[in-house]
C-alpha cells in the first residue's frame, strides 16, 4: 500500500523538521552565551591561593637546599668510593708482592733481609691504613647521605601538608561554588523544561510544530548539556538517585500514558464504524495501511490477503467494493482506482 501523502508535502515536512532543528541550534547558540555570562558565580579559586606564601617560600627552599647537600654529598661518595676502590686494589697487590717475598726469604734465611722485611712491612701498613681511611671517609659520607634524604623527605612533607592543608579548603570552596552554579543554572533550565513538557503535551501536532519542536530539542539540550554535567556528585550517590528518580517518573508517566492508550482503543473499539472513521484523519489511515497495520487498533493484519475486507482484531472495514464498478479497494480511499468515483460504499456492501 503506498503512502497517501502527496511528494511536495513530504518535501516541505523535511524542510520543516530542518527549520525545527535550526531552530534549536540557535536557540542553543543563544543559551549558550546566556551561560557562559551568568551572574552571581566567583571565579573559579586556584589552589595557590589558599597557601602561606611565606611558608611555601621557606618549604620550597628548605627542599631545593637539601636537593643541593644531597646532590653533593652523593658526588662525594662517588669520588670516595672511587678512591676506595683504587686503595683496595693497591692493598691487595702490595699484600701479594709482600707474601712472595716473604716465601722467598723464608726459602733463602738471610739475616741481611730483615731490615727489608721491617721496611715492606710498614709500607704494607700505610697502604692498608690508607685504605682504612677511605672505607672510613666511605662510611661517613654515606651517613651523611642517608641523613639528606631523610632531610629532603621532610622537607617534602612539610611542603605537602600545606598543600594537603590548602587543597582540603580548595575541595570546600569549589564544593560551594558547584552548588551556586547548578542553582543558576538549574533555575534556568527548569523552566525551559516545564514549558517543553508543555509543549510536548499540548502543542506538538499544532500548526507551528517545527518551533515546538525546536524549543523541546533545546530544552533537552540545556538539560543533558548544560546541566547534568554540572549535578553535585558526592560520590557519585546525587547523580544515581537523580536518576533513579527520572527514571521512576518517566515511567510512570509512561505506564499511565500505555494505559490510558489502551483504554481508549478499547472505547474505540466498541463504536460504530463509521464514528470510528471520522476520528481517523486520511493521512494517518493511509500511513498505518502502508505498514500494514490496521487503522483502527493498530494491529497487524495481512492485507495481500484478498479474502481479508475486516480487521479480525477489531472489526473495523479496510476494504469494500466501489458502489458503480464493484471494484474491490481501500475503505479508507477518496476515490475509486478503477473508475475514479469519489467516496465510498457501505462497509455492508463489500
Amino acid at each position: 500500500m503506498a503512502q497517501a501523502r502527496r511528494l511536495p508535502e513530504t518535501w516541505f515536512r523535511r524542510g520543516l523538521w530542518l527549520i525545527a532543528i535550526l531552530f534549536a541550534l540557535f536557540l542553543i547558540g543563544l543559551g549558550g552565551l546566556v551561560v557562559d555570562r551568568l551572574p552571581g558565580v566567583a571565579p573559579a579559586p586556584t589552589l595557590e591561593s589558599f597557601i602561606d606564601k611565606s611558608r611555601a617560600d621557606a618549604a620550597d627552599a628548605a627542599i631545593k637546599t637539601a636537593q643541593k647537600r644531597l646532590e653533593d654529598t652523593e658526588a662525594s661518595l662517588e669520588t670516595a668510593r672511587l678512591q676506595l676502590k683504587a686503595r683496595r686494589t693497591a692493598y691487595q697487590g702490595g699484600r701479594e708482592t709482600f707474601d712472595n717475598w716473604v716465601a722467598t726469604r723464608t726459602a733463602t734465611a738471610l739475616a741481611s733481609q730483615d731490615a727489608e722485611l721491617l721496611s715492606r712491612t710498614r709500607e704494607l701498613d700505610a697502604l692498608k691504613s690508607a685504605e682504612r681511611t677511605s672505607q672510613e671517609a666511605v662510611d661517613a659520607l654515606e651517613t651523611q647521605r642517608l641523613n639528606g634524604q631523610r632531610a629532603l623527605q621532610a622537607a617534602r612533607a612539610a611542603r605537602f601538608a600545606l598543600d594537603a592543608a590548602a587543597r582540603e579548603q580548595l575541595d570546600g570552596v569549589q564544593r560551594t561554588r558547584q552548588l551556586q552554579v547548578f542553582g543558576v543554572r538549574l533555575a534556568i533550565t527548569l523552566p525551559l523544561l516545564i514549558v517543553a513538557g508543555w509543549l510536548f503535551v499540548k502543542q506538538r501536532k499544532s500548526l507551528y510544530w517545527p518551533f515546538v519542536w525546536g524549543f523541546i530539542f533545546f530544552a533537552l539540550f540545556a538539560f543533558f548539556v548544560e546541566l547534568v554535567p554540572y549535578l553535585p556528585d558526592y560520590g557519585g550517590y546525587v547523580r544515581y538517585i537523580v536518576g533513579i528518580v527520572l527514571t521512576v517518573l518517566i515511567g510512570r508517566y509512561a505506564i499511565v500514558a500505555l494505559q490510558r492508550y489502551l483504554a481508549a482503543q478499547k472505547a474505540a473499539e466498541q463504536l460504530p464504524d463509521a464514528e470510528r472513521r471520522k476520528g481517523l484523519s486520511y493521512d494517518l489511515a493511509q500511513a498505518r495501511l502502508a505498514k500494514s497495520v490496521c487503522p483502527g487498533c493498530e494491529r497487524p493484519v495481512k492485507l495481500d490477503d484478498t479474502e481479508r475486507n475486516f480487521c479480525m482484531h477489531c472489526g473495523i472495514c479496510l476494504f469494500n467494493h466501489c458502489g458503480v464498478c464493484k471494484t474491490r479497494k481501500n475503505a479508507f480511499a477518496h476515490f475509486c482506482h478503477s473508475c475514479g468515483t469519489a467516496g465510498g460504499v457501505s462497509p455492508l456492501d463489500v
